[in-house]
């Protein structure tokens, strides 16, 4: 099958729906000027703009890997956008999020995965234990499983806790060798017993063409509107490269710390 680079549309904020409180970087529900709904991240809250980031990378590379996640799209906010809401606090959010924002398709309907409640097989637990390990998602937990249910299959959401070497002076040398030690507490751990198989095939896959075009989705003002040590958005935008290059090739580091992991729990 022939290798098309990923794509992303991007669509004009047109109406904002309700707040979403449940996520830590309050994220909100919106309509787009497709008339399509949206879980919109905004660049002004939390961890702002290198939270999307994490959740744009880690989201496509499941998507290559063959996961189900939901649609991602570049969403404007116009400066006029929030003049009018009444409250403040989400005004000032609006008004710090003005310009190109991140969102995921909003699937109607759909409810929080339940360990306790579905059954995931051992095969597509391994992919996702593994997945996480690769782009160190700390948010996969019994607490917040960040998976939900549509139409009786398991989609993969909310990614922007991964990548967190950024918000460390971007070391990503040492960073990128280091075990997850944070699969520990995987809600998935469990059921995780093909983790080499899963290992092979997804390295696989995850060639470096196919990093560097999933990393070259990153917009430059957004690399612009961080501050880095880099002296250019080419270099900056190439740290994450390296570090997911140098992560698949030393996946036996994160992959031993699973297992071990594992291991305490069964």
């Amino acid at each position: 099958m022939k290798y098309t680079p990923p794509e992303l549309r991007t669509v004009e904020v047109t109406r904002y729906v309700t707040p979403l409180r449940e996520g830590g970087s309050l994220p909100a529900l919106v309509e787009a000027d497709d008339e399509f709904l949206y879980v919109l991240k905004f660049r002004g809250a939390g961890q702002g703009i290198k939270a999307l980031i994490a959740e744009l990378i880690a989201g496509e590379i499941a998507r290559i890997l063959g996961f189900k996640v939901p649609e991602l799209v570049f969403a404007t906010l116009d400066e006029a956008f929030g003049r009018t809401e009444p409250d403040e606090e989400i005004q000032d959010l609006l008004r710090a999020s003005e310009g190109l924002n991140l969102a995921l398709h909003y699937l109607t309907g759909a409810i929080t995965f339940d360990a306790l409640v579905t059954t995931v097989d051992t095969r597509l637990a391994s992919q996702i234990v593994w997945l996480d390990c690769l782009v160190m998602n700390v948010d996969r937990t019994p607490r917040n499983t960040n998976m939900l249910m549509w139409h009786k299959e398991l989609w993969l959401i909310d990614h922007g806790a991964s990548l967190y070497f950024h918000h460390a002076g971007y070391n990503w040398e040492e960073q990128a060798r280091r075990p997850f030690v944070q699969v520990k507490d995987h809600v998935l751990l469990p059921e995780a017993t093909e983790l080499e198989l899963v290992d092979k095939e997804f390295r696989e896959i995850l060639t470096p063409e196919r990093i560097q075009n999933i990393v070259a989705l990153i917009p430059d003002e957004w690399l612009q509107t961080i501050d880095s040590p880099f002296e250019s958005v080419g270099e900056h935008r190439e740290v994450y490269t390296k570090f997911l290059e140098t992560r698949l090739a030393h996946t036996e580091v994160f992959i031993n710390e699973a297992q071990h992991a594992r291991k305490a729990l069964v």
